[in-house]
């Protein structure tokens, strides 16, 4: 892994936390009916923001795939070292929504563990 790519997935985790950040609700204070009509109207903005991050990894997915394809086949301009860097960019990806979906179960166990 390259530093530049490793800084570049860093800066959008945090373009991401940072969105996520400005955009969220104010606490609603408990037992209030606003709350429970918000969880049941639609999906939060922390699915969202997830649905977006896995859409883009199946789409560098994608991209490398036909990529690889073009390049089997000898499609003219398609050159080793364009498929290499995308298959590297779609495996980066890939390490990174594997690593927040372990955060995610790991902080999900440590939720149900808690004694109450």
């Amino acid at each position: 892994m390259s530093q530049m790519a490793i800084d570049q997935v860093l800066a959008q985790i945090r373009a991401m936390s940072s969105q996520v950040r400005l955009d969220a609700p104010k606490p609603m204070p408990l037992g209030g009916a606003q709350g429970n009509a918000a969880a049941v109207n639609g999906p939060s903005e922390f699915a969202s923001i997830l649905k977006q991050g896995i859409n883009s990894v199946n789409q560098s997915e994608q991209r490398a795939s036909a990529l690889a394809d073009a390049f089997s086949r000898g499609a003219p301009g398609v050159s080793l070292p364009q498929v290499v860097l995308q298959m590297e960019k779609a495996s980066m990806s890939f390490q990174a929504l594997t690593e927040v979906r372990n955060r995610l179960i790991t902080a999900y166990t440590d939720i149900m563990n808690m004694q109450m």
